[in-house]
């Protein structure tokens, strides 16, 4: 499984204007079949920092969300609102039991 953390400051009179394009983005990128979690988080010390936490099935799947038409429309609609270039890392990760 991958986990991919994209970091993004949003300019704070835009911040609304990008949540709701978010919601359109979240909503899309969810029913792709090998998406197993995608979220918006937001930094409760910094409002202005937002954090997208996906998990996907393999890079694979992660390279065919990427050529997703709805990621073409949030790049060109959230690029303007941004404040800072966004910061992503990509993790691989495997489930483990505690005991």
């Amino acid at each position: 499984m991958l986990v991919v953390l994209a970091k993004l400051t949003v300019r704070p009179e835009k911040k609304s204007e990008l949540l709701e394009y978010a919601k359109a983005l979240i909503a899309a990128t969810r029913l792709e079949e090998e998406c197993i979690s995608y979220e918006l988080l937001e930094d409760p010390y910094d409002a202005s920092n937002l954090l997208f936490v996906e998990r996907w099935t393999d890079k694979n799947a992660l390279d065919k969300h990427q050529q997703m038409p709805h990621i073409y429309l949030w790049r060109q609609q959230s690029l303007p609102l941004l404040a800072e270039k966004t910061v992503v890392r990509l993790y691989h990760s495997e489930e483990i039991e505690l005991s």
